[in-house]
């Protein structure tokens, strides 16, 4: 009758895939190990490539000497060393504040009123002075 209403032996919630008694050191331990076997693998594969890189740089290297061609970087390098010494000059150059037909200036309205006025006949000159 104890079995039905709950009271039966301990292990019952154990062999149904209830919890177990857990040793928080122990969990503690094991968790530690895996972290040292990731650590261990991540330094493992990154020794790997570093070893395949360096073969790499050996083989691309032969063949730059063989074919006389620069480095990548060093190839950049010169090309932003010419990029620099071609735009040194506009970048010193001081500014104008408004450039030249841009402004209010009454002056260049007038001039420019004046060659208009050249190219009109007499009678349209005289009717556009008034």
């Amino acid at each position: 009758m104890k079995a039905a209403l709950g009271g039966g032996p301990p292990d019952v919630g154990k062999m149904l895939g209830g919890e177990e008694d857990k040793d928080p050191e122990a969990e503690k331990e094991k968790e530690e190990e895996r972290q040292e076997a990731l650590r261990q693998q991540e330094e493992e594969r990154k020794a790997k490539y570093a070893k395949m890189e360096a073969e790499r740089e050996v083989m691309r290297q032969g063949i730059r000497d063989k074919y006389g061609l620069k480095k990548k970087e060093e190839a950049e390098a010169e090309a932003q060393a010419a990029m620099d010494a071609a735009s040194e000059g506009s970048l010193t150059r001081p500014k104008k504040a408004v450039p030249s037909g841009c402004g209010d200036d009454d002056e260049e309205e007038e001039s420019i009123m004046d060659t208009v006025m050249k190219y009109l006949p007499g009678p349209l000159q005289d009717m556009l002075k008034k």
